[in-house]
């Protein structure tokens, strides 16, 4: 246990006894003076944390990167991966681990540092965050997690009292990121390219050790492995496509092989319903759009299965052709976790004949009538249709009778449908502009009260209080796009 100025940590740092390749040790770079803007206590508490220490002066200096407990071994973890569809070598360039946190469960989760300074992968960068993104990251990813995504976590944001130069100069700060791990089909890509058969099968039992440990005992386990991956990801995907959401940077570092969402750069949620719909600004050609949001996974899965290719020869007489029926059950796993979750959303208990048509005629509608996504399942809900023009149409008013009837047919009651449809259909969602509105006035005006209160509505999303009701308010027309950046 590493003690700083009475602040005991007791960082495990497993991710050591993997080839020396992977990482490089390195500490964070001290900053002048930091100060809190936001700390996360219950997560503190979730992971066993003295949050009371922690959120103390002294847990400021550690988690500002001032100071490290003794024994504490950080390091910058290697890997590379395909960036729209490049191969290029990458690592943690401004992103260092303090180490390993374990729960008496048994439960181990990274506590790692975003913004810290500058590693031995940092390609010229300086290493360092500045206040918006790592706010953006803060509020969306806690909002995930609320949401019931699996997703990294985030315990802190704070200020570093530097400037950082971007576009313009701007406050810096550092974003603690907790994930139940940081191997990333990337980090898979860079053993296959870098390393040796016995690295990437050192790698492969490490990630089986620490997330599927109910497989070791298997004949064919990196297969097995493989399989696991795979279904995570057409269940997270789902998630995603099932709240609007849009990653927006689907490259293959930024999927973690445990299937928690990671990096809320570009992010965004849908607000009229488009299924080609694109927000990042650096996505000319609509590669990571709502609707590719599948595609691109298994895609990114296959990446993952070349890398695989040398430890799954061992055990298979056709490796190809077994990892291939792998990821072809990628698309079963996704239709059928998508066609329940969209029958939740509806209130539908069962699966009837005519429900998928049901379901692809309301998106058609949506879409032809630019509807709001998170409005209108809210909407059908609570039975309140004064929020949006096209629900007085007879195309609207024809579908809603279909619905009607099938809703009807179920035995349950109204209000156990009600209850249902609530469990599934969130009130509030980190909707685009409350965001940028947040985020601008902590960036320009260091006012956080806006960041606050959006925070504490959107730990709760399916709640519908009337707190909540004024986060539910549409966004206003602009005629403009809205985009997002990468806050590098």
């Amino acid at each position: 246990m590493g003690q700083y100025m009475g602040l005991s940590i007791s960082f495990d740092h497993s991710y050591l006894n993997l080839p020396d390749k992977m990482y490089q040790k390195v500490k964070p770079t001290p900053v002048e003076s930091p100060q809190w803007v936001v700390f996360n206590q219950s997560l503190a508490k979730e992971l066993e944390l003295d949050d009371l220490s922690l959120g103390s002066d002294q847990g400021l200096e550690l988690l500002a990167g001032n100071h490290i407990p003794d024994g504490c071994q950080s390091i910058a973890q290697a890997y590379a991966g395909h960036q729209f569809g490049h191969f290029t070598m990458l690592g943690d360039g401004r992103a260092i681990l303090l180490g390993e946190q374990q729960t008496a469960k048994g439960g181990r989760c990274d506590i790692q540092l975003k913004g810290a300074g500058k590693t031995p992968y940092s390609r010229g960068g300086d290493g360092r965050a500045t206040l918006g993104p790592m706010l953006r990251e803060y509020l969306i990813s806690e909002a995930m997690h609320a949401l019931g995504v699996p997703t990294n976590r985030s315990l802190a944001v704070v200020m570093t009292g530097e400037t950082v130069m971007r576009e313009k100069p701007l406050p810096g700060a550092i974003l603690t990121r907790v994930a139940v791990s940081h191997i990333r089909v990337g980090t898979f890509q860079y053993v296959r390219q870098y390393g040796t058969t016995d690295d990437l099968r050192i790698l492969a039992d490490y990630t089986i050790d620490r997330h599927f440990p109910e497989i070791k005992q298997q004949t064919n386990i990196y297969l097995e492995m493989f399989k696991q991956i795979v279904t995570r990801q057409a269940h997270l995907i789902v998630k995603w496509d099932l709240l609007g959401f849009v990653h927006g940077v689907m490259n293959t570092d930024n999927m973690t092989v445990s299937g928690e969402t990671i990096d809320y750069g570009p992010c965004a949620f849908i607000d009229v319903y488009d299924p080609a719909i694109v927000f990042s600004s650096i996505d000319q050609h609509g590669r990571y759009a709502y609707n590719q949001q599948k595609r691109v996974a298994v895609w990114n899965l296959a990446r993952l299965a070349e890398a695989l290719l040398p430890l799954i020869e061992i055990e298979s007489d056709d490796a190809i052709k077994d990892l291939e029926a792998i990821l072809h059950k990628f698309s079963e796993d996704y239709q059928d976790a998508w066609s329940k979750g969209m029958r939740a959303k509806l209130g539908l208990f069962t699966q009837q004949a005519g429900d998928d048509k049901l379901i692809k005629d309301l998106l058609t509608l949506m879409t032809t009538f630019k509807a709001d996504y998170t409005d209108t399942f809210r909407a059908l809900t609570l039975s309140d249709f004064n929020s949006q023009q096209w629900f007085v149409l007879d195309d609207f008013k024809q579908w809603y009778h279909r619905w009607q009837e099938r809703v009807q047919y179920q035995t349950q009651s109204l209000e156990q449908i009600k209850q249902h449809m609530k469990k599934h259909n969130p009130s509030v969602i980190p909707r685009n502009f409350r965001v940028e509105q947040a985020l601008n006035a902590a960036v320009e005006e260091q006012d956080f009260l806006p960041f606050n209160k959006l925070l504490n509505v959107l730990l709760n999303p399916y709640a519908y209080t009337d707190e909540q009701k004024i986060y539910v308010e549409l966004p206003p027309i602009t005629g403009q796009a809205y985009r997002t950046y990468c806050g590098t």
